[in-house]
């Protein structure tokens, strides 16, 4: 089955429903059991893994067929949702982590990611190194004894380097670690983690699962071997989301292929139009043919989202503000992956410990949302205006 079939029928099971085409959003906290011997067969059935109904935390058909769509999206066993995208990368992180351990995790992570190893992990006896997300086969180097994870983020999110993510795997399953994936760059349609090696595979489901710039939402995915690890971490920390939220990622799904092959040409189209102009150093977008991570994006992507970036020659703080300040179509936020445009000014150097950003001048995120790109690259060249206007 083709991914554009399974984004419209993986979860869905209107047999089941009276024929209604949504799957129903179930409010549920206590689930009643008619007998004894019913509840306690749900309880072992539970406890042996099946997909059982016993308590609203513990899963409700709502929250089951977003996460049998998003498996089957990604190519892997089973998934689990969480509130937001950070306490995915949190869970799934302790799920394989305890006091004394060590893990690796790329330089050009998500900036939570960064906060949270150096605290919360930090604080419970868990030792991270940062390493150079270009770094690749050579990661070998780096694993010790009780070296447990290996944290990979292609690309990057600011900086938007390409990891050789099935050397990076080679290297840490060799060594007896599991290989974690934050794949929200891509989504479950433009990469497949668990073709190239990932155990774990991570969404801000926030972004272009959901669409719509109105929900919190991460998700987990997890092969067979490793999904035992995962469950019961999730379920002991009570880590849940609300059946509204879920309902509203399981309508955005539904239009993810169209959506994002659209933002797919909309932010190459823009960056093929930055890299013209004489004000801009670099464009960071791997689709682009002289783009570093090219070769590595084309054998192993299927697409690129309308997530990218561009730094600016050196110049002064107030030619930025005068560039972005009375953007009409770029809003100033920082999520991305919703129907409209945004900008974003970004420090990558502000948590960048292993390969240093070499960059000077000022450095930009762009999200491509869907409005016509003329009228996007119109609103950009009265920013330039603005910009020269301002120095």
């Amino acid at each position: 089955m083709k991914d554009d079939t399974k984004i419209v029928v993986a979860g869905r099971h209107p047999e089941d429903n009276f024929g209604i085409v949504n799957p129903p959003v179930y409010h549920a906290s206590t689930v009643l059991h008619r007998s004894l011997s019913d509840l306690r067969a749900a309880q072992q059935a539970r406890s042996e893994g099946e997909r059982t109904v016993v308590y609203g935390r513990w899963g409700t058909p709502t929250s089951y067929a977003l996460e049998d769509a998003v498996a089957a999206l990604e190519g892997g066993y089973r998934c689990l949702v969480y509130p937001s995208g950070l306490a995915a990368i949190a869970c799934a992180m302790l799920a394989f982590l305890k006091a004394g351990d060590h893990v690796l995790v790329t330089d050009n992570a998500y900036g939570p990611t960064h906060k949270f190893c150096n605290g919360i992990l930090a604080r419970f006896g868990v030792e991270t190194t940062y390493y150079d997300p270009l770094i690749n086969a050579g990661i070998k180097d780096l694993i010790r004894d009780n070296t447990r994870l290996v944290y990979v983020e292609s690309p990057g999110s600011l900086t938007f380097e390409v990891q050789d993510i099935p050397a990076i795997a080679e290297a840490a399953h060799a060594a007896g670690a599991v290989v974690l994936m934050d794949n929200t760059w891509a989504s479950p349609l433009f990469y497949k983690p668990f073709a190239h090696g990932v155990d774990v595979s991570i969404q801000a489901a926030t972004k272009y699962i959901v669409g719509h710039s109105d929900v919190m939402l991460g998700t987990v995915t997890a092969t067979r071997e490793v999904w035992p690890r995962l469950e019961p971490t999730t379920r002991e920390l009570g880590q849940t989301a609300g059946p509204d939220d879920i309902y509203l990622a399981q309508r955005g799904l539904r239009t993810l292929g169209v959506r994002l092959r659209q933002h797919m040409t909309q932010g190459l189209a823009l960056a093929e139009w930055f890299r013209g102009r004489p004000e801009v150093e670099r464009v960071m977008h791997p689709a682009l043919p002289d783009d570093p991570g090219h070769a590595l994006w084309r054998r192993d992507f299927l697409g690129a989202s309308g997530l990218f970036g561009v730094t600016l020659k050196p110049c002064a703080e107030d030619r930025v503000a005068a560039l972005v300040d009375d953007l009409e179509l770029f809003g100033m936020g920082a999520s991305w992956g919703g129907y409209e445009s945004l900008v974003l000014v970004t420090q990558p150097n502000s948590f960048r410990s292993a390969r240093p950003w070499p960059h000077e001048g000022p450095t930009l995120r762009f999200h491509a949302g869907l409005e016509d790109v003329d009228d996007l690259i119109a609103d950009l060249e009265a920013g330039f205006r603005r910009f020269h206007a301002a120095g």
